[in-house]
């Protein structure tokens, strides 16, 4: 009987920008993981999980009704009950919807992390997909610049610690505080409004309600215009100035290289002072691998108290496509060998018993004697047990190892090997 073709289970290819992860790719993506997982805690970030679908509003209030994101980007629909919900673009907004409704005042300053999947409906490119991964770190409730600094010596350990930090560069920049935004975004309107005929239709949409989104276009038309305007350096208050100068102490004492980028902005009102990339050449177009910056009145925003706050998100995807060469899943410290199948189950006890020890092993039960070998040996283990029977009928381990780390023969006495004898 022919099969219907129309049956057939689609890939998740078949949604763009979707993808299943096997193997190597699979591998590095979870180092990243467990790296992050691992440095988190040495900076003290407590594990946050926020839900995967929030009210829209939560989202819609929180990067601005005419963003991209916004605007073009959400997978937005509405539930049995008519209430518009969306699955999370980002976690910045839903975790700091979390701080609001669940009370996490009381704990401020508050250090949280984590990771998981968010959706965005944009065209897929290398390091971009429609699901995609991100971790993420916030320091909630502190208008310290070092909680800004802190964050960013973590993301510099996070790459450094993934292998990965050559080629890639912190740039850094300042926002100013409140008082300063505004006096620079009036300067920036009144340079736009001076040029309007020279703008993109994209910018002249912006000039409104995002003009300091103008300022990185990435429109060729655009780019005259951006370059030359005004800095925020005139315009930054003396506050300001000594926030910023205190966050690149903070870094520079901390062994953190990093390089000035005046036109590094966010368009959103809510931000303030720090912003800030880990950027490189390595991913094409796509360059950024971690950003973040300082939003201080986004849980105003959202309906809170006024809070400071600071936070960074990196792109697992981006960093695992970074990995030159992550640690192979296949290998195991330890591999068990059993020459004859009649000492097989014995095998699974030998390995058992190494792996509740806390050694990372493997059985090879199957196939030829010399091919057991030679796949043991191919994985490259740092020893071998090979368990079969001697002359006269007895069972005991031969043990090679090129290590000293390993007590195995220690581990293995929990085995009674006489009940495994020939009798």
């Amino acid at each position: 009987m022919s099969k219907d073709k129309s049956a057939r289970i689609p890939t998740p290819q078949a949604v763009r920008g979707t993808q299943d992860m096997l193997g190597d790719f699979a591998d590095r993506f979870a180092y990243v993981v467990e790296t992050f997982e691992r440095v988190r805690r040495l900076y003290g970030f407590k594990r946050i999980e926020v839900p995967v679908i929030e009210p829209t509003a939560v989202f819609a209030r929180s990067l601005g009704e005419t963003t991209d994101v916004v605007s073009k980007e959400m997978y937005s629909f509405e539930d049995r009950g008519g209430e518009s919900i969306t699955l999370r673009p980002e976690f910045t907004a839903g975790i700091a919807r979390a701080y609001i409704t669940n009370g996490w005042q009381q704990f401020a300053p508050l250090k949280v992390a984590t990771h998981g999947p968010l959706f965005r409906y944009e065209r897929p490119q290398k390091g971009r997909y429609r699901q995609f991964h991100q971790l993420d770190a916030e320091v909630l409730g502190s208008d310290s610049p070092l909680a800004d600094a802190e964050l960013l010596v973590f993301a510099d350990q996070l790459l450094k610690e993934l292998g990965i930090s050559e080629g890639v560069t912190l740039t850094l920049n300042t926002l100013g505080d409140a008082a300063s935004r505004d006096a620079w975004r009036a300067a920036l309107v009144g340079h736009f409004e001076a040029h309007r005929g020279d703008l993109s239709e994209d910018s002249l949409a912006r000039l409104d309600k995002n003009p300091l989104r103008i300022l990185d276009s990435k429109d060729p038309k655009d780019r005259p215009v951006a370059d030359s305007a005004p800095d925020i350096d005139a315009y930054l208050t003396g506050e300001a100035q000594d926030f910023f100068g205190a966050v690149t102490a903070g870094l520079d004492v901390a062994g953190v290289a990093w390089e000035r980028n005046a036109r590094l902005v966010r368009g959103l009102d809510y931000y303030r002072h720090t912003a800030f990339e880990f950027v490189t050449d390595r991913l094409g177009a796509q360059g950024t691998v971690i950003g973040g910056g300082r939003y201080d009145g986004l849980i105003e925003t959202l309906g809170g108290p006024p809070t400071a706050a600071v936070g960074w998100a990196g792109g697992i995807e981006r960093l695992a496509m970074l990995i030159d060469e992550p640690s192979s899943p296949d290998r195991a410290d330890f591999i068990v060998v059993v020459e004859d199948d009649q000492l097989e189950m014995v095998g699974f006890e030998a390995l058992s018993v190494l792996r509740r020890a806390g050694v990372k092993a493997d059985l090879i039960a199957s196939g030829s004697i010399k091919k057991r070998f030679d796949r043991a040996v191919k994985r490259s283990p740092d020893g071998i047990v090979t368990l079969g029977f001697n002359d006269n009928g007895t069972v005991s381990p031969r043990i090679r190892s090129a290590s000293e780390l390993y007590q195995i023969e220690e581990i293995l006495k929990a085995i009674d090997w006489r009940a495994w004898d020939r009798s």
